[in-house]
C-alpha cells in the first residue's frame, strides 16, 4: 500500500521463531515463524481453524510455546507473563462485541488506563482526552453503558482502550466481524490513523480482499503451518493461491 503520510518501515519488532503450539493435547501450531517490522502492517489469514487467533495467544502469553521462541524489540517474551507482555507495548484486541458491558464507556477507558502504562508521564486523564480526540462520538456517549453501544462502537471502544496502553504493536482479531461494510470502513480509517501515529498493526481478517488492499504483507496459515508469505500486492493478484488455500480449507470443513 501507498501512503505518503505512513511512517517509513523500519527494522524487525516481533519475531516469531518456529513455535509449536498445543491447545490442551491438540498440537494447534506447527514450527510457525512469522516477523513483523517496525510500522508495518501485517495481515494474517486463512480458513477458521487454520492457528490464527492462536498464533495472536501465543505471542500474548496467553497460551505457552512447547517449542521455538518469541521476540520483540530485541528481546525474548514467550515466557512473560500476560501482563508484562501488555507492559511493553504488545496489545491484542479481540474481535465482535468488548470491553465490560456493564460498565460505562468512562469506566471502561478509566479501568484500561488504570492497568496499563497509561499512568505514567502526563497521567490518565490526559491519556483519555487524547483518546477522546481520535473518536470524537466518545465524549458524547461516555456515561452509556458499553453494552448498549452499537457494535462499530463497541469495537471502536476496544481500539480505543488498546490505544490507552500506549503500544508498539497492536494484533486486531477479526476486525470485521459481524459489522456492516461502512462500519468495517471506519473502523479501517481508525487503525490506519494509529499506523500513521507509528502503531505497527498486525491484524487477523476473514475477508482476504479488505485485508490485502491496506496491508503490506500477508501470511496464510493451513492446518498450524505457514503456506505462504510475501508482499500483500503480489499475493493479491495470486487467484490460484487464495484458491488452493481456502477453498482447500472450505472443503475441509464442509467434509
Amino acid at each position: 500500500m501507498i501512503d505518503e503520510a505512513r511512517l517509513p518501515i523500519g527494522e524487525p519488532l516481533l519475531v516469531v521463531d518456529d513455535i509449536d503450539v498445543f491447545y490442551g493435547r491438540v498440537h494447534t501450531l506447527y514450527g510457525v515463524s512469522f516477523e513483523v517490522r517496525e510500522n508495518e502492517i501485517v495481515a494474517l489469514l486463512g480458513v477458521n481453524g487454520a492457528g490464527k487467533s492462536t498464533l495472536l495467544k501465543a505471542i500474548s502469553g496467553i497460551m505457552g510455546c512447547e517449542r521455538g521462541n518469541v521476540s520483540f524489540a530485541g528481546e525474548r517474551i514467550d515466557r512473560l507473563p500476560s501482563h508484562e507482555i501488555v507492559q511493553r507495548g504488545v496489545v491484542q484486541v479481540p474481535g465482535g462485541r468488548g470491553g465490560f458491558p456493564g460498565l460505562t464507556v468512562w469506566e471502561n477507558l478509566r479501568l484500561a488506563a488504570a492497568v496499563s502504562r497509561a499512568d505514567k508521564g502526563r497521567g490518565a486523564a490526559g491519556d483519555i482526552a487524547h483518546v477522546v480526540e481520535l473518536f470524537p462520538w466518545i465524549g458524547e456517549r461516555q456515561g452509556q453503558l458499553a453494552g448498549t453501544l452499537s457494535g462499530g462502537q463497541q469495537q471502536q471502544l476496544l481500539l480505543a482502550r488498546a490505544f490507552l496502553a500506549k503500544p508498539r504493536l497492536i494484533m486486531i482479531d477479526e476486525l470485521s466481524l459481524g459489522l456492516a461494510p461502512i462500519v468495517v470502513e471506519q473502523l479501517l480509517g481508525i487503525v490506519l490513523d494509529l499506523n500513521r501515529r507509528g502503531v505497527t498493526i498486525v491484524i487477523v481478517e476473514q475477508n482476504v480482499d479488505l485485508a490485502l488492499s491496506f496491508s503490506d504483507r500477508a501470511y496464510f496459515l493451513e492446518k498450524g503451518e505457514v503456506r505462504f508469505e510475501g508482499p500483500a500486492p503480489e499475493l493479491r493478484e495470486r487467484g490460484d493461491l487464495l484458491r488452493s488455500v481456502f477453498l482447500a480449507g472450505a472443503t475441509e470443513g464442509s467434509l
